[in-house]
């Protein structure tokens, strides 16, 4: 019996507002789709957050027993400036201030966006498919919603009709908002605008004589709009209804709703059982965003190398402190918060490592199993890591106590301890026990110097002193310094 069949996973779910059991639309097999970066710069720690709560969300329901497919786009077209219909296209933009190809821009980010990932230890998702490699398919969606009715063509750009949608369907019931309202509160739009309504948003847009990045299209040479890329993608490799789509909250309007939009006008069906966002990360009280220059790169934070922290974190730690506030809050990003997380990370790999020397009896003052259940209900409780973490402190406290010899554990809940903690904090979590990696690595590179230092005395004895030197200088112009003495050679690291 698969895990799954065993514990009840409730999630919240943004469109309804409640938390709700979760029930795949096929039984053992789970569809996800986040919304991923757009590649025109650096990705900051905000950022992380999002991909690094789905992250959690991927391996719990992996760890569970499902199969799951996820998808995480890659934005490499389309996103123009301030989330608007008008404007340059970020990556065009950024291409053209510094005098490269717009898909150097995207081929720089997406491998820094990638290494970071790789630093946190996040799974890479199912499938990765990026806006640029699916214009036909986009092109496709737009031809569809023609036919419907719901879109218009004005001078090669088409734009999709919100009242003429709203007329049949709900627009703004997962943001919470009235179509009346907003219009209201809208401005008349401008003489410039192609669009009849300015809740209206863009499909295709034709390309200016300078736009860079631009393709042939029924209506022009043009480009599709940013939100009409993730209902291409996600349909095409999860279905028209597929079980969660995530990304953080400041894509539900009106990116997310646009989505559900596009996909009820051209597919006849809500695209999405459960809607998922993750909160933002704030920085000094303020939210963290690459136009506002308020924001912290990841690398930033790992060398140390920034002005608001004391010294540099590990990426390890910096995702345990992301994962000791749940998903959906706030979370201010500070140094005293940090330096009180590395605390606790190291607490908990301690005590961990210490299962391997603990002696058993034949009696436990802790109820494992129950235990090992509340760590379960609490990631069923809507993936509430904050939680999980208190209950895995709960467990370290036991740990000492078995190490002082002020209580007894039997073998058979001895071992259900340690495969409960490894679960949760390296299968689930996705944690890396950084001392041991060291100590791993430390290992590792004095066996290497020592085999240098043999290669360089056989050298030396056959009277090879070029090699002998060279031996010696190349290792010093990499920080390592061998010192000849009478008890043989020794090193130290510069």
């Amino acid at each position: 019996m698969k895990l799954h069949e065993k514990q009840e996973l409730y999630i919240y779910n943004s469109l309804t507002k409640n938390k709700e059991k979760f029930e795949p639309i096929i039984e053992g097999v789970v569809g996800m789709y986040v919304c991923g970066p757009t590649v025109y710069s650096n990705v900051h720690m905000g950022n992380c957050r999002t991909f690094l709560s789905f992250d959690l969300v991927f391996r719990y329901l992996k760890h569970l027993g499902y199969k799951v497919r996820y998808v995480r786009n890659i934005t490499d077209a389309g996103h123009l400036e301030n989330d608007a219909d008008e404007g340059e296209d970020r990556i065009a933009k950024k291409a053209r201030i510094e005098s490269i190809e717009p898909m150097e821009v995207v081929q720089r980010y997406t491998v820094d966006f990638h290494n970071v990932m790789n630093a946190f230890n996040a799974f890479s998702p199912s499938i990765e498919p990026t806006a640029t490699g699916h214009i036909i398919e986009q092109i496709e969606i737009i031809q569809k919603i023609l036919d419907e009715g719901f879109a218009y063509e004005k001078n090669g750009s088409v734009y999709f009709d919100v009242l003429k949608f709203n007329e049949q369907h709900h627009y703004g019931k997962l943001s919470g908002r009235n179509l009346e309202d907003m219009i209201a509160n809208t401005r008349e739009l401008s003489a410039q605008s192609e669009k009849i309504n300015p809740q209206d948003f863009a499909l295709w847009k034709k390309a200016e004589p300078q736009h860079i990045m631009r393709w042939p299209s029924p209506w022009s040479d043009g480009f599709p709009g940013w939100h009409l890329e993730c209902t291409a993608m996600s349909t095409k490799y999860l279905g028209n209804r597929f079980d969660i789509h995530g990304g953080g909250m400041d894509l539900k309007f009106p990116h997310h709703e646009c989505e559900i939009a596009q996909a009820e006008a051209c597919n006849h069906i809500s695209p999405v059982n459960v809607w998922m966002h993750a909160n933002m990360l704030t920085l000094n009280g303020k939210k963290m965003a690459k136009s506002t220059g308020n924001n912290i790169l990841p690398n930033e934070l790992f060398t140390g190398e920034n002005n608001l922290l004391s010294k540099a974190f590990a990426p390890v730690v910096a995702k345990f402190f992301m994962y000791q506030a749940h998903y959906r809050s706030i979370l201010d990003f500070s140094n005293d918060a940090l330096e009180a997380s590395e605390k606790g990370f190291h607490r908990l790999m301690e005590a961990y490592r210490s299962l391997e020397e603990i002696e058993v009896g034949s009696k436990s003052d802790f109820d494992v199993p129950a235990w090992r259940q509340s760590c379960y209900d609490a990631m069923n409780d809507d993936f509430n890591s904050p939680i999980l973490i208190a209950q895995l402190f709960e467990a370290t406290k036991f740990i000492n106590s078995l190490k002082e010899g002020k209580a007894a554990i039997t073998p058979s809940d001895l071992e259900i301890v340690q495969k409960t903690m490894h679960d949760f904090l390296f299968d689930v979590m996705g944690l890396i026990d950084i001392s041991v990696t060291a100590s791993e690595d430390g290992n590792k590179l004095n066996g290497t110097i020592e085999l240098l230092i043999e290669l360089r005395n056989q050298a030396r004895h056959n009277k090879d002193f070029a090699t002998s030197d060279q031996i010696r200088d190349q290792l010093l112009e990499i920080g390592i310094q061998l010192k000849d003495g009478k008890e043989g050679t020794t090193y130290s690291l510069n």
